[in-house]
């Protein structure tokens, strides 16, 4: 009797901390306006999915899953009022960047080094509290597309949106961006406490 209880212990705390692995949303994947409420909520229902994709599981059948997990919980009004728009978004988002970074985890590093680089001066900014994050957000951009093309001006993206010259450059560049500009952000505010 008591190995069995013993088994059966042992069964529940790996149980439990399998679950209690599940992978967070990448904040800089989420959406700009969505709250922290709306990121939990998602990341709730579909951490075990983004561990799996960390893990290899592909795009497709992980969007899959999610999309079937999301629908159910906005069916059963189990989102708080959340849509199933915002929350899929989140996951979508969260998804491929999980994809992306393993598929190419070298190229997501070296981006990232290349960035502290090309932004240290923004990131100094936030961190010190000189500039907020929205305003070195758009700064970032700006940045990184005059990377990509020094003849990019802010110009170019004037009148119509399918009118705008811009360059083409890896999405991994702005998530990495606002990855570095949300820590810092963070150090901001924990300086202040």
């Amino acid at each position: 009797m008591k190995k069995v209880i013993f088994i059966i212990t042992v069964i529940s705390m790996l149980i439990n901390s399998l679950s209690a692995s599940a992978a967070d949303i990448p904040i800089e994947s989420t959406l700009i306006y969505a709250n922290e409420d709306c990121i939990t909520i998602t990341e709730n229902l579909i951490g075990d999915i983004l561990t799996e994709v960390q893990n290899g599981l592909g795009y497709g059948e992980a969007n899959g899953k999610a999309q079937a997990i999301i629908c159910k919980a906005v069916i059963d009004n189990q989102t708080d009022g959340f849509g199933y728009s915002d929350l899929m978004s989140i996951a979508r988002n969260s998804i491929f960047q999980y994809r992306d970074m393993y598929l190419r985890p070298d190229y997501y590093a070296q981006t990232e080094e290349n960035l502290k680089l090309l932004l240290s001066d923004l990131i100094t900014e936030v961190e010190n509290g000189i500039k907020d994050y929205d305003t070195a957000r758009k700064e970032a951009y700006i940045k990184i597309l005059q990377f990509a093309d020094p003849h990019f001006s802010i110009e170019n993206v004037q009148g119509d949106f399918c009118c705008w010259d811009i360059p083409a450059v890896d999405g991994a560049y702005f998530n990495r961006a606002r990855k570095l500009l949300q820590n810092a952000m963070s150090r901001h505010a924990e300086n202040i406490q």
